[in-house]
């Protein structure tokens, strides 16, 4: 072995070194790539990105959630991951262009006219014939047809035993190859664009120049240096919000950990918010008339953004993207519940909170009010609350066969469910949050809402967390429009004396004078029964009372037989008592007695379940809005994206190169002519990038075309002579 021999661990260094080169290079491994950021787009598109912690959570569980989070699930497109296989996916495409773009156009030049005639034999497409003409005659007839029908045509002359041949190479269809270069050109630019566009270059600057999420809270001016960006940087992503009447410069870019605060070399100024609805609720338009201060110049530029329609200045594009609470003020009414409970008013900022008493709690022990949301508008679909409607299906006698299959042609958006839509007014969103830090979320209606149920009703939402539907106590209104005959009944239920005098009345009612004895033996079961219904104080804090109680207590002691007779009975007496407690209670407080009609019999069906349920209302008190005064805000998103023209310029490049791979063929045509006593013999091959039926239908033309032409001639020759 010679001395200048390299070693044996170089070599296989060096073999390792290309082996990889080459799958980096390979087409296979950029699909691969290009199949895991599919996936990753997938993921990114299904799970909601940049959320708060509790959100993943409650959706996921704790072991998943802390699994998505290590895996950044929840900020896909900003995960060193994904950026890792975005670059590693430009390097395999750009490293493929580089080993076969020099082939292609080495092939765009190359006629492949150094062919040996005994090669055409090995085509699946081949023909032979001999012609009368001499072959360059032939030749050079043959090459003007082909150059007339979009060849690109170079004649060859060989030097052959029986004279001088003639090979005649003609190509066409070159584009397939500039297709496969634009469409693979075009990954690499849409995925560089991607780069500049993303979070790589934020990434780099908090990587490299000390940069890192603000995770705190408080006003803007206040945060740090190093939480912010400069406004010389380069691409960037933002959401700017503004509030009407007032300005803001500084775009806030989410993070995983928290956020980045970018400043704008301008500031933007809200005028006005102007929001349209569908007759669904939708937002219909929604738009924005903005002045921009450009704090260089003092310039004072004004523009109005609308969705699909941005604004754009200095290079950054300013984006309607939604529409938000900027602050507006609510005045709230809290309707005790608990015993001993007061009214007492309370103003707010959506956005804020408030400190209250906590009733029932220790001296001293406050919960914490937040304002969350108002809503001015709020459309419900109330079809399935008429009365007399179609009725179940079950009973053949309600079921139209002719309307149901009618109701189901016809209109792709036409529904078999009829729709009445309704807007039933503003309402009032807030948490209480208790000394333990546990909250619940809230939303109450302003305005009664008529639900078709003879009465309209005050609707109370309460949830445990946002995962969850809201679940709805139903208040009666009075003949006011106000909750206070509900909660009047509701106080007197509580009160013992009132309690009592109400039995009795209703007892002097029902039993004619001279029978004392069945009076006495009617008011104890009425006190019985309405005691059950307004409950008692149990140990562990659990309702025991409304018509659960009235039917646990028939369980228990009525035989099952004799059950349906005697809860009829007995809510008839219940329905009897609180009547005449409802009457009581307004006595008390100077208003005149309900009249017997339909209107008081639905207002007091409605408060007897009303009743029932509010033992479950899990707040001392509910918070009923008395006035607000709105305040809207945009939402902007503002972004430097200078890798756009990139990605429009791949997309372009990607249309181009598709339709050129697809709908144009690399043709290539050989025909290989030599001299015979008294004309010559033609060999023809013809070449195709993909097998179609039209391939055999075009060489049968073009032997047809090109081997009966000299016959033609001699025809029109002779009709000439």
């Amino acid at each position: 072995m010679s001395e200048n021999s390299p070693p044996a661990s170089d070599k296989a260094r060096a073999f390792d070194g290309r082996a990889f080169l080459e799958l980096l290079a390979s087409m296979r491994f950029a699909i691969a790539l290009l199949t895991v950021i599919c996936i990753a787009s997938v993921i990114g598109t299904v799970v909601k990105q940049h959320e708060p912690t509790v959100n993943y959570v409650n959706q996921f569980g704790p072991f998943w959630a802390e699994l998505f989070l290590a895996l950044k699930l929840n900020a896909v497109y900003s995960a060193w991951w994904f950026l890792l296989i975005l670059a590693f996916l430009v390097i395999s495409t750009t490293l493929c262009l580089m080993r076969h773009v020099p082939k292609y156009l080495a092939d765009l030049r190359n006629y492949k006219e150094n062919i040996r005639e005994k090669s055409l034999q090995a085509f699946h497409h081949k023909a032979q014939t001999s012609l009368a003409e001499a072959p360059q005659a032939a030749a050079q007839r043959m090459g003007a047809m082909l150059v007339g029908g979009g060849w690109k045509v170079k004649l060859q002359e060989r030097e052959t035993s029986q004279g001088k041949g003639y090979m005649l190479a003609a190509k066409s269809g070159a584009a397939n190859k500039i297709g496969y270069i634009a469409a693979h050109s075009a990954i690499v630019l849409i995925c560089l664009g991607g780069l500049l566009d993303g979070d790589l270059i934020v990434r780099a600057q908090m990587w490299l120049g000390g940069k890192t999420p603000y995770a705190g809270a408080g006003r803007i001016s206040d945060v740090a240096a190093e939480h912010r960006l400069s406004v010389n940087n380069p691409t960037f992503r933002g959401n700017l919000m503004v509030a009407e009447g007032t300005q803001a410069g500084t775009a806030i870019l989410a993070q995983s950990d928290g956020v980045l605060l970018q400043e704008l070399p301008f500031s933007v100024e809200l005028k006005k918010f102007i929001v349209e609805y569908y007759s669904t609720g939708m937002p219909k338009l929604f738009a924005s008339d903005v002045i921009i201060h450009d704090r260089a110049t003092g310039e004072q530029v004004e523009k109005r953004i609308e969705v699909n329609h941005p604004a754009s200045y200095k290079g950054i594009e300013i984006y309607q993207s939604s529409f938000d609470d900027g602050g507006s003020s609510v005045k709230l009414r809290a309707v005790p519940f608990a015993a001993g409970g007061k009214p007492f008013e309370v103003e707010g900022i959506i956005g804020g909170s408030a400190q209250l008493e906590q009733v029932g709690a220790a001296p001293g022990q406050q919960m914490n009010l937040e304002f969350t949301e108002l809503r001015t508008i709020n459309v419900e679909n109330f079809s399935g609350q008429k009365k007399g409607g179609a009725g179940s299906g079950v009973d053949v006698r309600k079921v139209d066969l002719r309307s149901s299959i009618e109701s189901r042609l016809g209109a792709g958006h036409k529904t078999a469910t009829e729709k009445e839509l309704r807007n039933i007014g503003p309402s009032i969103g807030y948490k209480l949050r208790d000394a333990s830090g546990q909250a619940r979320e809230y939303q109450n209606y302003m305005v009664p809402v008529d639900m078709e149920e003879g009465v309209p009703v005050f609707l109370l939402g309460v949830r445990e967390s946002s995962s969850e539907p809201f679940r709805y106590l139903r208040v009666p209104a009075d003949e006011q429009g106000s909750m206070d005959g509900f909660m009047r009944l509701r106080s007197a239920l509580r009160d013992p004396a009132m309690l009592e005098e109400a039995v009795r009345r209703y007892a002097r009612q029902a039993v004619p004078q001279d029978r004392a004895d069945l009076r006495e033996a009617l008011a104890q079961s009425a006190l019985r029964a309405v005691s059950l219904f307004a409950g008692t104080a149990s140990a562990d804090g659990k309702p025991n009372g409304g018509l659960q109680a009235i039917s646990q207590f028939m369980e228990d002691n009525v035989p099952e037989a004799e059950r349906d007779r005697a809860s009829e009975v007995l809510i008839r007496i219940l329905n009897g008592v609180l009547f005449d407690l409802a009457q009581l209670s307004r006595e008390k407080a100077g208003l005149k007695p309900l009249e017997p009609g339909e209107q008081t019999l639905s207002f007091m069906t409605q408060a007897v379940f009303s009743l029932s349920d509010a033992q479950y209302y899990p707040a001392p008190m509910a918070f009923m809005m008395e006035d607000f005064k709105q305040v809207q805000a945009s939402v902007f998103q503002v972004a430097r994206a200078p890798g756009k023209n990139v990605v429009y310029l791949g997309c372009l490049f990607l249309i181009l190169g598709v339709f050129a791979m697809i709908y144009v063929r690399d043709r290539r045509l050989w025909i290989w002519l030599t001299p015979t006593e008294g004309g010559s013999q033609a060999q023809m091959a013809l070449s195709t990038n993909r097998k179609m039926l039209d391939t055999d239908r075009e060489f049968a033309r073009l032997q047809e075309k090109l081997w009966a032409a000299p016959a033609a001639d001699a025809a029109s020759q002779e009709r000439a002579a």
